[in-house]
């Protein structure tokens, strides 16, 4: 019980508890405050990201030495063929629920939210995708050549990123999250928008638990190991996800919890988790292909044509790599297919985007636990 008091998760739920009941409670003034955290703290997070994926990637492909260009082709396939298997599993689901579902778009304001008494921007020094493809260059560059001193240097980097994580970016989560929900409940978005939420959630969070248990079943037979040795550390990560709606927040997290399972190889962990929260994003696939046919019947009076969903999920499979892992960063990345393939107008995807916002949290948890199977799947993978 002890251990379970001074734990992550229960740090989360509690700051989660104080949240919703502040946001109930106290007014204007508070919330100029509530404001002003969470975008400080997420300024401090976001900062932090692109340093994480940099020290732990290109470190890890320099220890993998003549096995990283295979490890990192085999993650890419992985990631493209789960979410693009979570996104057909969407489309089953989609043409066989949506019709019989009775969904009215949004019609209530929310309470608008206070704006920040003090603004203080800390932009990172790179993107998430710059930093993605300089760590994959500075590893294969490092073993190419053999460097033993920028081996040495990618070690001792990522030593001191770690200490940043636990010393730092760990302590801020619960207020990150705390003001996140404190924000939400404010506005109303947890009361007034609960019954389209459950129209629509109901069917998806079950299809995301139904695709983990798929995915983490297929990478124990894989790998020939016990995935409740992967899944069971997870529950941190999943929590976090469900607060911070970021893959790229929940990303120190996870890599402590995947750091605990016994039958993850270190070297692995520490070369897939930052690589797969960023390319692997089947729970927001999964959500975005229910959506999108939830939206065109409620706006357009029809579901699209199979043939046209077909196309829409191969060509989401491969934005959804290069999407960013920020709050919405999926639906924001497929845009441009949405209105091409689609064809939805401003109001679908004003419509599309509300809709997605309210389970966003939801399939960010689904994408960072998922990362756990593939992890898994690599570390058999890695000889």
């Amino acid at each position: 019980m002890k251990n379970f008091l001074s734990s992550i998760i229960f740090r989360l739920m509690v700051a989660v508890a104080i949240g919703i009941l502040l946001g109930k409670m106290v007014g204007e003034g508070f919330m100029n405050i509530a404001v002003t955290i969470k975008y400080i703290s997420g300024q401090l997070i976001f900062f932090m990201v692109p340093l994480i994926i940099l020290a732990f990637i290109a470190s890890s492909i320099a220890r993998m030495k003549g096995n990283a260009s295979r490890m990192l082709g085999w993650a890419l396939g992985l990631a493209y063929v789960s979410s693009v298997g979570a996104a057909f599993m969407a489309l089953f689901l989609g043409y066989w629920f949506i019709p019989l579902l009775d969904i009215s778009p949004l019609s209530e304001v929310l309470k608008e939210v206070p704006a920040l008494v003090f603004r203080l921007d800390i932009p990172p020094v790179m993107s998430v995708m710059t930093a993605l493809v300089l760590a994959v260059m500075l590893g294969l560059a490092t073993v190419w050549t053999k460097s033993r001193i920028f081996e040495t240097l990618l070690e001792h980097f990522q030593k001191m990123v770690l200490l940043l994580i636990n010393r730092m970016l760990i302590p801020v989560l619960p207020f990150f999250i705390a003001a996140n929900f404190c924000i939400l409940s404010y506005e109303g978005s947890i009361t007034r928008q609960f019954p389209v939420f459950l129209n629509v959630m109901g069917i998806v969070l079950a299809a995301h638990f139904i695709w983990l248990l798929l995915l983490y079943l297929f990478a124990g037979g894989f790998a020939g190991k016990n995935p409740w040795q992967v899944i069971r550390y997870y529950g941190p990560a999943y929590f976090t996800a469900v607060g911070t709606m970021s893959s790229a927040a929940t990303l120190p997290v996870a890599l402590k919890c995947a750091g605990k399972s016994p039958v993850l190889k270190s070297e692995v962990v520490e070369f897939a988790v930052p690589l797969l929260s960023n390319i692997h994003l089947c729970g927001s696939i999964l959500t975005e292909v229910f959506f999108v046919m939830t939206v065109s019947l409620m706006l357009y009076g029809a579901l699209p044509a199979i043939s046209t969903m077909i196309l829409f999920i191969v060509l989401l499979g491969i934005f959804a790599i290069g999407a960013p892992g920020v709050p919405g960063g999926t639906v924001i990345a497929s845009l441009g297919i949405v209105v091409s393939v689609l064809g939805f107008d401003e109001a679908g995807t004003a419509l599309l985007l509300t809709i997605f916002a309210l389970q966003d949290s939801f399939g960010t948890a689904c994408n960072i636990t998922g990362d756990g199977a593939l992890t898994l799947c690599l570390s058999k993978l890695d000889r």
